[in-house]
């Protein structure tokens, strides 16, 4: 397998593989977990453990130099190498010397000893010749069984394979000799659709889960191109729901660039991007600029027009703020003279123009509140404020988007508070931010906000904490819940050992959880423009 040292080289390498075939796409996915071992030991056909590499070994460069798992039988586990397997057969008697079903097979992946078949696997000039037995593929792939001993089963003893990876296919043969998966970032696409063109669904759930694990605001947007190629809608759900709470992220990286012109005009037109218009219109110039070099055209203002095409009147102009119109998508070249004209009267005009662009701002996202105090109370000599920390440990059940923290204010008539907010998972600093907020001197809470929403996986604990600076006593919650429903996602509780200022899952600071929920289902349809307002 090629090593790549950085992303732009995956997704080179990637791209010049696979436009040498119409119905194989380049991508790229940065992977905050590079390698996922999937067992499947019991014979159950269920992926039934995934987990991280052992500790103790190395970071598998190949489908054919990774550390597998033990085997199933606690008194006979023995690790499989599958650097060797075609070296232990060269033994006459190395039959003996295999304790089980699964070691047997093992031994026989990638092995030209009794191979009754042959793939030249790859594009011309990147080929490798991979050898099998017709008997272990059909018993895995329905569309292998057609193949050797269907109605028009194949008679040729070699069989080219040229629009799959070969790193791909050593894969998909691995799990149906071995029952086990090695999925690195770089290799799970072309995985993914090497095991949904023999039919292998197991390997897809496996390569599917990976991706899931693996998705970011960094990648969700090619993932979101590629899930759509590979028909997979739980997976695309999943990737609206970061797009949607992670707009600006998403739309700022690198990887919104490369989708296709379909998912360009589904985000374009989605109409709960959680992010200012101007930030969409930027982006949106951002892939015109790629989809340029891509047809090898200059990049200018004519070029970008002519390759966004009537994907430009997805953009709600009208609905951002006149300063961002008129010092970003005013004096970028990108629209004509009318319609810059236009957009400007439909701001200050009493009669307004007809727009091709929609007037409608976007609805974004509505946050979620989760209260985990029943009611609320003051004394004369708490709760007071001197440099420490209140926190709380919270787990959730599903995947949601940490917006910021609702707080109490002063018990004592009007003051100002300073406060510096903090989420972490095991330790590590996912997010701050400092503000101040003014309170009333009623017990309604203030909300604090963090510059970007966080995403929280389910069934893990983080730590959400605060320090706030003020002169006056608050309110603080009591009678505290140490499970909460909110909005169809279940919170646990527990406290805290960073808390130094009196807050637990009873009572205290941090009343409140301000967060998006996944999105709900969403029928993407073309944004009408506006009509003439009178």
């Amino acid at each position: 397998m090629v090593s790549w040292t950085n992303i732009d080289d995956q997704l080179q390498c990637l791209v010049e593989y696979y436009e040498h075939f119409p119905h194989s796409h380049h991508s790229r996915l940065q992977s905050p977990t590079p390698n996922l071992y999937v067992d499947n030991q019991d014979g159950s056909g269920d992926i039934i453990q995934i987990t991280q590499p052992p500790s103790n070994s190395s970071v598998p460069t190949s489908p054919l130099t990774t550390h597998p798992l033990l085997g199933h039988h606690q008194a006979q586990q023995r690790p499989i190498s599958f650097n060797n397997a075609k070296a232990s057969t060269l033994d006459p008697n190395w039959q003996a010397n295999k304790i089980s079903i699964r070691e047997r097979n093992a031994a026989m992946f990638n092995n030209e000893l009794m191979a009754d078949i042959f793939f030249v696997v790859g594009p011309p000039g990147g080929t490798q010749t991979i050898p099998a037995h017709k008997y272990v593929l059909a018993t895995g792939s329905s569309v292998f069984h057609a193949m050797f001993f269907g109605g028009l089963a194949e008679s040729e003893a070699r069989i080219e394979v040229p629009d799959v990876e070969p790193a791909a296919f050593l894969t998909l043969l691995k799990y149906l000799y071995c029952d086990e998966i090695t999925l690195e970032a770089d290799t799970v696409l072309s995985t993914l659709y090497v095991a949904k063109k023999y039919i292998v669904p197991h390997l897809c759930r496996a390569c599917v889960l990976f991706l899931e694990t693996s998705l970011t605001a960094r990648n969700a947007c090619l993932l979101l191109s590629q899930s759509r190629l590979f028909e997979e809608p739980e997976l695309m759900s999943r990737c609206w729901e970061v797009i949607d709470a992670q707009a600006q992220l998403a739309l700022n990286s690198e990887g919104f660039t490369e989708i296709d012109m379909d998912t360009l005009k589904q985000i374009l037109q989605r109409e709960s991007l959680n992010c200012k218009e101007s930030v969409i219109f930027q982006a949106a110039l951002q892939w015109a600029a790629a989809e340029c070099k891509r047809r090898n055209l200059e990049v200018d203002s004519a070029n970008c027009r002519t390759v966004m095409g009537d994907s430009l009147f997805l953009i709600r102009l009208p609905t951002m703020t006149l300063e961002d119109f008129a010092n970003e998508a005013a004096q970028s070249g990108i629209l004509t003279l009318q319609e810059t004209t236009d957009v400007f009267l439909y701001y200050t005009a009493r009669n307004k123009p007809s727009l091709l662009y929609s007037c409608k701002p976007r609805a974004g996202l509505k946050p979620q509140v989760c209260h985990r105090f029943q009611s609320s109370a003051y004394r004369s000599n708490q709760w007071r404020y001197r440099g420490r920390c209140d926190s709380i440990q919270f787990c959730v059940d599903k995947r949601i988007f940490i917006v910021g923290f609702g707080l109490y204010g002063s018990s004592n008539g009007s003051a100002d508070y300073s406060v510096r907010i903090e989420l972490k998972r095991l330790g590590r600093v996912l997010a701050e931010n400092h503000a101040k907020f003014f309170s009333d001197g009623s017990s309604n809470t203030f909300h604090v906000h963090f510059e970007q929403p966080i995403q929280v996986e389910p069934d893990t604990f983080y730590t959400a904490s605060a320090i706030l600076d003020g002169s006056e006593l608050s309110y603080f919650g009591q009678e505290g819940l140490s499970e909460v429903n909110a909005s169809n996602v279940t919170f646990q509780f527990q406290c805290s050992s960073e808390s130094t200022n009196g807050t637990g899952v009873q009572g205290g600071q941090i009343p409140e959880l301000i967060f998006y929920g996944p999105s709900p289902p969403q029928k993407q349809q073309v944004v009408e423009s506006s009509t003439k307002v009178e």
